[in-house]
């Protein structure tokens, strides 16, 4: 074996479904949600399905329809060969993202040559949370290395929100903006080549249904405290409890997918590659603020790429919750017109397990777009870590 390049070739998403009942997509089946971007990422293509080496998918919630490992099952429903393996992986909301992060690293290895990166959650059907169920997911010895407690990422918000010390107006004006960009972005097209149609019974879908164009920060300030309990405010006395409904990501249902190949194979298949990974890195941070992963992570990867924070064409940070790309803004004084080009998941949706190759989608159609060569993605994950991935547009 020998080191190889790795590339991608291609990258889609389906559009985003309201992730409740009555959602677009509420009525897919998660394993046939993504089941259609398998099989049409063949088809944009021209690959078979044993050219496949392997098949890598992101899932947080693996519970009920989600179970029984879904990257091998959805492939399965696709209709690709039998001797096609496939595996399922879970870092919380980086999951995709590490899935696209094991796709590269087996090819630049020399173990594969050709793998699809996916993602895929169906909040709407399997509830965020679903497979903790009612258990403590805390053993005894976490209880007694953090005997205060830890608390949902929700509260993890909150905090970033005060220690940076960010207004609600600012949080909500952050959002009301991030519908902007993404409407925006609808309005020229600029999705055409990454959103690919889910067939419904009664027709097609093909749009981002969580975006709202009339968003405003004045609209955003009536809404009220989304994780406020008066436990946690005694707990927590300073908080300003400034996280809604409207300056989160939304539950979606939505399903993406990466085609990665060595770049020799690519070229020898008549394919184009459209980017090379450039560089990965992954940390753990404090587990109570749980979502600050991103600036360290951000940190080791530049460190390790050799590249400077002002080569980077284009970030994606995702929007988790307005306070989180927020703070990462502030401590590396990034550009705003860089961050999240395109609007963010608070518009886009936060389908979880499918929201790393989704960012991977939109940060590469726009590096396209503009000319630019060298874009940075991040994510915030539940328990206090987070993936950087570095790209390099070819």
């Amino acid at each position: 074996m020998s080191s190889q390049t790795a590339v991608i070739v291609d990258v889609i998403r389906t559009g985003s479904g309201k992730g409740k009942p009555g959602g677009s997509l509420s009525g897919v089946h998660p394993a046939d949600l993504l089941a259609g971007v398998l099989s049409q990422l063949l088809q944009r293509n021209g690959l078979e399905s044993t050219q496949i080496d392997d098949v890598i998918a992101g899932c947080v919630s693996q519970a009920g329809e989600q179970t029984g490992n879904i990257g091998r099952t959805a492939l399965l429903a696709a209709g690709f060969a039998e001797t096609v393996p496939g595996m399922t992986v879970d870092r919380q909301c980086g999951s995709s993202q590490q899935a696209a992060a094991f796709a590269a690293q087996s090819i630049m290895a020399g173990v594969n040559d050709v793998v699809i990166a996916a993602g895929v959650e169906s909040m709407s059907r399997v509830p965020l949370g679903s497979a903790q169920g009612p258990q403590n997911p805390y053993s005894p010895g976490i209880r007694a290395r953090y005997p205060d407690g830890l608390v949902n990422q929700g509260v993890s918000a909150e905090l970033i929100a005060t220690r940076w010390g960010f207004s609600r107006e600012q949080l909500d004006e952050f959002s009301a903006e991030s519908h902007r960009r993404a409407a925006a972005a609808w309005a020229v097209g600029a999705f055409a080549n990454e959103v690919v149609p889910v067939q419904l019974a009664d027709g097609s879908f093909a749009i981002d249904e969580t975006v709202r164009p009339t968003t405003t920060g004045e609209g955003l300030a009536g809404l009220g405290a989304a994780f406020r309990t008066d436990e946690l405010a005694a707990r927590f006395p300073e908080l300003g409890w400034s996280i809604t409904a409207g300056n989160s990501s939304p539950l979606t249902d939505a399903a993406s997918a990466a085609l990665i190949m060595s770049e020799s194979r690519a070229l020898e298949l008549g394919l184009t590659p459209r980017a090379r990974f450039h560089s990965f890195a992954v940390v753990g941070d404090d587990p109570l603020l749980m979502l600050t992963g991103p600036i360290p992570a951000t940190r080791r990867i530049l460190e390790r790429s050799g590249l400077s924070f002002g080569e980077l064409d284009a970030y994606e940070v995702n929007e988790a919750f307005a306070s989180v790309p927020l703070a990462w803004a502030h401590e590396f004084d990034a550009e705003p017109a860089r961050l999240n080009p395109r609007g963010g998941a608070i518009a886009l949706g936060h389908a979880v397990g499918s929201s790393g190759t989704r960012l991977l989608a939109t940060m590469l159609n726009h590096l396209e777009a503009t000319g630019g060569r060298y874009g940075l993605q991040v994510m915030c994950e539940g328990g206090g870590t987070a993936n950087a991935t570095i790209i390099e547009r070819l």
